[in-house]
């Protein structure tokens, strides 16, 4: 029993990364044979990680069809926006309250990393240390389930980046550095109220900006 359950963790963690960082994109076939012979494994596990990877949204399987790594679509951008931006709504709120000097010098130290990032226009150093910002304002919550759901959607709209991201996409880089600069800015006043306002506008407009990538 532990030993299938190891076998069809190994699997989900597997397949998770590679549909997050794009190496299995959206459309692609999971054919539960194949992904079984490739990693020397029975098809049990493969088919109960693919259910896993259903719940969150990552495959849809359908009868007699199969599975397939799930589509990015506008409705799937808003749904991932949605929720960050409730998310992350109820952990500024929090946060403000009970800002800690710990808390302080983790986001400053971030927000300097990213500032470099944007200067040198390094995509992926700057996404992979935004992540790390808007966990650490999870993770201050001291909300296990808040801090699970936000990392859920975080790694959907890494996703979304690495689909829709082309050379010569104007990135948004600046509009969201300005704006990291001022949630940081409200948290330290404890002003939760303008916290929430600034967390929301941000999600809203970067599903506004990947929502356009996506039509352009």
């Amino acid at each position: 029993m532990t030993l299938t359950l190891t076998k069809q963790q190994a699997i989900y963690q597997h397949l998770k990364e590679r549909i997050l960082d794009g190496k299995l994109p959206p459309g692609q076939r999971l054919i539960i044979d194949d992904i079984a012979e490739d990693l020397g494994l029975s098809i049990i596990p493969v088919r109960e990680a693919l259910h896993l990877l259903q719940a969150e949204r990552l495959v849809e399987i359908r009868p007699h069809a199969g599975a397939t790594v799930s589509a990015v679509t506008p409705e799937s951008i808003e749904e991932v926006f949605t929720i960050l931006e409730g998310m992350e709504a109820m952990a500024v709120r929090r946060v403000a309250k009970r800002m800690s000097g710990k808390l302080d010098a983790i986001l400053v130290k971030l927000i300097a990393q990213m500032d470099t990032a944007e200067h040198a226009n390094n995509v992926e150093k700057w996404s992979a240390l935004n992540m790390e910002f808007h966990l650490a304002l999870s993770d201050a919550t001291g909300m296990p389930w808040l801090r699970e759901i936000t990392e859920r959607a975080l790694g959907n709209w890494d996703r979304i980046r690495r689909h829709f991201f082309r050379g010569g996409s104007e990135h948004r880089f600046t509009e969201a550095q300005r704006e990291h600069h001022a949630i940081l800015k409200m948290l330290r006043k404890g002003d939760a109220d303008q916290a929430e306002k600034l967390i929301r506008q941000h999600n809203q407009r970067a599903s506004q900006h990947y929502s356009l990538i996506r039509t352009s």
